[in-house]
């Protein structure tokens, strides 16, 4: 069963943020820090997936920017 193993790692109650470590909107940042990963290769990952998708990955990122809410508004950081 390694499908419900990986959603029980990725649910520890933490939501998603945008980082404060921000190229443009922290939308890459967040992710990155979401799942552990490193951040430059969220970035290229992303970028080589925009481009490979005729831009469509900047409608995403808008998306994204709009609705995920910027780390200063952490419930944890106040913990």
């Amino acid at each position: 069963l390694p499908i419900s193993k990986s959603i029980s790692i990725m649910n520890t109650n933490k939501g998603i943020y945008r980082s404060r470590d921000r190229k443009i909107a922290g939308v890459c940042g967040g992710i990155a820090m979401f799942f552990d990963w490193d951040v430059t290769l969220v970035r290229l990952v992303y970028a080589l997936a925009t481009v490979t998708t005729a831009f469509s990955g900047v409608l995403v990122y808008l998306v994204a920017w709009l609705v995920v809410p910027s780390e200063e508004f952490n419930p944890e950081q106040n913990k």
